[in-house]
């Protein structure tokens, strides 16, 4: 009994082997021809095509020499399919991220808080500060709308004239910090005397009022045309003479005599 078993487990080890071997190189026509010599089973050659490495010559000529050596269409296939390679991996999804809204920009000139003056060819330019000399301070016995007490202030620029100029009609724009209002700057009309340019007005209350000898304070009307820049709406015809827009800061530094800040001047011309 023995002895009929062992040609039967010999050749079902010698299989095995030749499997283990095909599928530790890498198969060709060749060896797909080998294996069918070797009287494998379809399956087992399917098998093993699909579990080792190949590179088969798939071409007319060849496949008709496989047919006729006796190689299987389910064995060509398995040969076409893995010269084929896997599927390729389906692209990668693309996701295309809409672009904000464009928001308001800054005028071309206008890059920083200040003061701007609109020049003839109609680009921005600044409106340059110059120093401010605090001299006398008092306050009024009456208060404002909002319960804060008016404060006079007065104060001097050196020089009688402003070195700037500008023609009727003028249009301004002012570039605010965060959190302030153009309401909080003051645009006021100074006396020109022979070495200095001097104002009187008002703070912490109604500051675009005058009362007594008409302060020298000018209402003026705004347009918001960007975030934190607002267009100035002047009065029609100022008369000519020397003028400022005095900042909110320069404001509350004139609490006490000898006290410094800066106001944004210029002058119109007759």
């Amino acid at each position: 009994m023995c002895k009929k078993i062992a040609p039967f487990l010999f050749a079902f080890v010698a299989v095995v082997t030749c499997s283990i071997c095909a599928a530790q190189q890498t198969m060709d026509n060749a060896a797909v021809l080998k294996l069918q010599q070797a009287d494998l089973g379809e399956d087992l050659i399917v098998q093993t095509i699909n579990g080792s490495a190949g590179h088969y010559d798939t071409s007319t000529d060849a496949i008709i020499a496989l047919k006729k050596a006796g190689i299987t269409d389910k064995e060509i296939g398995a040969m076409l399919s893995k010269n084929a390679g896997p599927a390729p991996a389906p692209p990668a999804p693309t996701y295309v991220v809409a672009a904000p809204p464009p928001g308001p920009t800054l005028p071309p000139g206008v890059d920083d808080v200040g003061v701007y003056f609109q020049t003839a060819s109609g680009t921005w330019a600044d409106v340059i500060s110059e120093n401010v000399n605090f001299k006398t301070v008092g306050f009024f016995t009456m208060r404002g709308a909002n319960g804060h007490p008016q404060q006079d202030i007065d104060g001097d620029i050196g020089g009688p004239v402003s070195k700037l100029t500008i023609n009727q009609p003028a249009t301004f724009m002012i570039y605010v910090l965060e959190g302030q209002s153009p309401g909080e700057y003051q645009l006021l009309h100074m006396k020109a005397k022979k070495t200095s340019r001097e104002f009187h007005s008002l703070t912490h209350g109604f500051i675009h009022e005058k009362s007594g000898d008409e302060k020298n304070t000018i209402a003026f009307d705004t347009k918001k045309i960007a975030p934190r820049v607002f267009q100035v709406i002047l009065p029609d015809n100022l008369p000519p003479g020397e003028y400022g827009f005095l900042p909110p800061e320069t404001q509350q530094s004139g609490g006490s005599i000898g006290s410094h800040g800066k106001m944004y001047t210029f002058s119109i011309s007759k």
